[in-house]
This record gives C-alpha cells, sequence and structure tokens, in this order.
C-alpha cells in the first residue's frame, strides 16, 4: 500500500510545479498547448493522438492507483488530520468535503478525455468544426487536473 501512495502522490519539486505540480497536469498542460496546432489547421497529427493516448495512461494508472487507495479506506490528506495532531499533514485545518471534491474533478477529467477522443474523430460534430473546440476542451481538462491535486492538499473555505 505504501508504494500505491507513493505512485499516487508524486508530484514535481520545481519552482514551475505551481504549473503541472504531477505527470498528469504536465500531460494535460502539453495536450493543451500542442491542441492549438489541430484548432488552426483542422487536422490532428499522429503525434497529437499518440499523447493523448499517454494522457489516458498517465490518468488511467493514477486513478486506478487512487481507487485502490480509496478501497484501503483512504481520503485525500485535506480532509483528514494527522494523527496526534488538530490539522493535516500539511498544516491546514481538516475539510472533509475535499475528498468529494477530488473525486468530482477526477470524473470531469475522464470527460474530457472521452470528449477529446470524440472531436478527434468527428463523432460528434463534424471533424474540422470540432478541432475548433480542442483547445477550450484541454484547457478545462488541465484546469480540472490541476484541481485534483489541489483539492487533495489545501483545505476549502470551510
Amino acid at each position: 500500500m505504501d508504494f500505491l501512495r507513493l505512485f499516487h502522490d508524486f508530484g514535481f519539486d520545481t519552482p514551475l510545479a505551481r504549473l503541472f505540480p504531477n505527470p498528469l497536469t504536465l500531460a494535460c498542460f502539453i495536450l493543451m498547448i500542442w491542441s492549438i496546432a489541430p484548432a488552426i489547421k483542422g487536422v490532428v497529427n499522429t503525434g497529437f493522438a499518440l499523447f493523448t493516448r499517454l494522457t489516458w495512461a498517465i490518468f488511467l494508472l493514477t486513478g486506478v492507483s487512487g481507487v485502490l487507495l480509496a478501497l484501503y479506506g483512504l481520503k485525500v490528506p485535506s480532509a483528514v488530520v494527522e494523527a496526534g495532531k488538530a490539522v493535516t499533514k500539511y498544516g491546514f485545518p481538516p475539510d472533509p468535503k475535499r475528498n468529494l471534491e477530488h473525486s468530482m474533478y477526477t470524473v470531469f477529467v475522464l470527460g474530457s478525455l472521452f470528449f477529446i477522443e470524440l472531436l478527434i474523430a468527428g463523432k460528434l460534430i463534424e471533424r474540422r468544426k470540432g478541432l475548433y473546440f480542442l483547445p477550450l476542451v484541454t484547457l478545462f481538462m488541465w484546469g480540472c487536473a490541476y484541481m485534483v491535486g489541489r483539492v487533495a492538499v489545501f483545505p476549502g473555505n470551510s
């Protein structure tokens, strides 16, 4: 279980960690920047499609480890107090709602990835017109991926 926790909680310790604190947000950030070209050109190249699949893989690995941790009964650090203290392990007051918000933002990232696949395949609307929305969807996905990590650490306004 310690390996799952270590894998799930992996983050970057650099000044750029404010933009992408973990591998999922980094992949979403790169996808967001890269999505501008298909939106302008109206064509998705193989590299973008492969990187979208890599983002899926990162999401699924992180998500499966998170589900397994939840099945073990663990919650996000911002939702529980540290043993013997009145604050969380990050020094903030606990906020139990953050556990549900962590799951909510995860579902939003999952939905965004599905929507990106639909836009790339041209299943929902005509492909060329759908690609105009690609930067917007990837921006939303990056924001949600960022919030997945943020709600795990910081308390809300309660």
